[in-house]
């Protein structure tokens, strides 16, 4: 199974930074700047070469991660799940994770992606940094009866 973590680029700032909290409603409704959407579109241009047609993207209901997933230019569904603050457990619970039948782009948030990340990849750290825009591309696979997470590749806008 192969599970592309896609962070949403980078958004306008909580129009209240003092007192805005993820996942309220302002939260919710930011969206990308001009040059998140950039960031996206050049993201999506990547990932939409590399994605075989099966591939479900999801989204998280916050307009910065649905604009960044409609930048690929496919069907997705949003999910309550991968809201800001969302838990991993839920995320992998979603996507069927590890015996899923086809790839999976969950467009979300940290730090919930980085959780993620640390936990597939076994690291010491409870979470690991995703950049805006960036794209963490993970396969479960077995080899010789052991179970593998693969760390496919990272990409970020600034590397395309």
């Amino acid at each position: 199974m192969d599970l592309i973590l896609w962070r949403h680029a980078e958004a306008h700032d909580h129009p209240d930074t003092l007192l805005g909290r993820q996942g309220d409603p302002l939260d919710l409704a930011r969206r990308l700047t001009p040059r998140g959407e950039k960031q996206a579109a050049r993201m999506a241009t990547w990932l939409d070469r590399q994605l075989p047609a099966a591939a479900r993207v999801l989204t998280s209901p916050a307009q910065r991660a649905e604009q960044t997933a409609l930048a690929l230019g496919r069907k997705y569904k949003v999910r309550e799940e991968l809201a800001p603050q969302g838990e991993p457990q839920a995320l992998l619970e979603l996507v069927q994770w590890p015996f899923g039948k086809s790839p999976v782009v969950v467009v979300g948030h940290q730090p919930t992606l980085g959780r993620v990340v640390a936990h597939l990849l076994g690291l010491a750290e409870a979470d690991c940094p995703v950049r805006k825009g960036a794209i963490w591309w993970l396969r479960y696979r077995e080899r010789d009866g052991v179970a593998q997470t693969v760390l496919v590749t990272v990409q970020t806008p600034e590397l395309l």
